[in-house]
């Protein structure tokens, strides 16, 4: 069986959040059914066949963790936040074990990502070990989560300010992307600012 780690991205500053009269640190602790986005994520990922799940924190550090605690999650802090999600990238990826073959990139402001589409992505990606990268497809666009195969994880470190896992996959061939079809909005809805919390959580997760 093919080993594949979760990578949750969560050191972002959420200044939009902020600017928009979001009252807390970081929009990954506000909650949607009482339960903190952050947490929401992490617990789809250890739902889902992933194993380990890496937490990357830096601003507002302490608030998330503390919204993860209890889970069985690994926590890397990125002291190198603030110069974007790059750096935020490569600290979860140093952060998984050599036997890992893939990672699934996963946005910590993402409430409606569910287990089943993680699933579905590990195992597109273990019907083709060949693949470089597989990522959902909704209404003809791709989304979130991002599986990225350790081929990548070269590329992926020598990203720089806020490029991600998104702008590999837009350097690579044809063939090289495996895409997963998805329906809902689980794989594009995030959370940006109060308006978007308030439509969180309402049915948007994948349906097929």
């Amino acid at each position: 069986m093919t080993s594949v780690g979760a990578v949750i991205l969560a050191a972002g500053r959420s200044s939009r959040w902020r600017a928009a009269g979001g009252a807390e640190a970081t929009k990954l602790v506000a909650e949607v059914a009482g339960k903190a986005i952050v947490r929401r994520v992490a617990e789809a990922a250890l739902a889902s066949r992933a194993r380990p799940v890496v937490a990357v924190v830096g601003h507002a550090r302490e608030a998330v963790g503390a919204a993860l605690a209890g889970l069985d999650v690994t926590v890397a802090v990125n002291q190198s936040f603030a110069s974007g999600v790059a750096s935020s990238l490569r600290t979860g990826l140093a952060a998984l074990p050599p036997e890992v073959a893939a990672a699934l990139v996963l946005l910590g402001d993402m409430p409606d990502v569910a287990a089943p589409l993680i699933d579905r992505l590990i195992e597109t990606f273990e019907a083709d070990p060949g693949v470089l990268a597989v990522a959902p497809v909704t209404a003809g666009r791709r989304g979130n989560p991002v599986l990225i195969a350790r081929g990548l994880f070269g590329p992926a470190m020598a990203l720089e300010g806020d490029e991600g896992a998104r702008r590999l996959l837009s350097a690579l061939g044809p063939g090289a992307v495996a895409e997963v079809e998805t329906t809902g909005d689980g794989a594009a809805f995030d959370v940006d600012t109060p308006h978007d919390l308030a439509a969180a959580g309402l049915g948007r997760g994948e349906r097929n």
